[in-house]
């Protein structure tokens, strides 16, 4: 069993990297995708996600239980993105409490399971202080659902600008 932590900014190449790094496992991989499509310019960019993917690989759209697809796959685990795993939460009226135990439940299952998992999130901690209360607590609980991803992660990469930076 394998963790890899994958984080960066919008645009800056984490899905690409773990897409990379999940095919090298050489195992078949499944694509946990959070994502949900709630108007057209969402369901433009699944679209697109979806038609990048190698034809041989399964998805799982999973908006809320994920930690239970998780518990399932066998292979490789590729899930992009604990970002939008979070704000689902959030939006399903989710304590953070629950978010946080739920966090720790997904890296149970990873970490329980015989193969690589390969988790993408967002760093959303580098910008301004956000100028409302929803948007700061996101923030926040994006921000410890991360550091607890990181720290359970045999791997860990910030992706700046395309380029893969190995952390500590």
């Amino acid at each position: 069993m394998t963790l890899v932590f994958v984080t960066g900014g919008a645009r800056s190449g984490k899905s690409s990297f773990a897409e990379a790094r999940a095919a090298r496992v050489g195992a078949p991989v499944t694509y946990v995708a959070t994502a949900q499509a709630f108007d057209d310019e969402m369901r433009g960019r699944i679209g697109r996600h979806r038609a990048d993917r190698p034809a041989g690989w399964v998805t799982r759209e999973e908006p809320l239980h994920v930690p239970a697809v998780v518990r399932e796959v066998q292979g490789t685990v590729l899930l992009d993105c604990l970002s939008l795993w979070v704000s689902n939460l959030m939006l399903a009226d989710w304590t953070d409490d629950a978010v946080l135990a739920a966090a720790d439940d997904l890296l149970r299952a990873a970490r329980d399971r015989g193969g690589v998992t390969v988790m993408v999130t967002n760093e959303v901690g580098f910008g301004i202080v956000p100028d409302n209360a929803l948007a700061r607590r996101f923030r926040d609980l994006l921000g410890w659902v991360n550091q607890r991803a990181a720290a359970a992660s045999d791997e860990a990469w910030l992706i700046v600008s395309g380029r893969p930076l190995r952390l500590p």
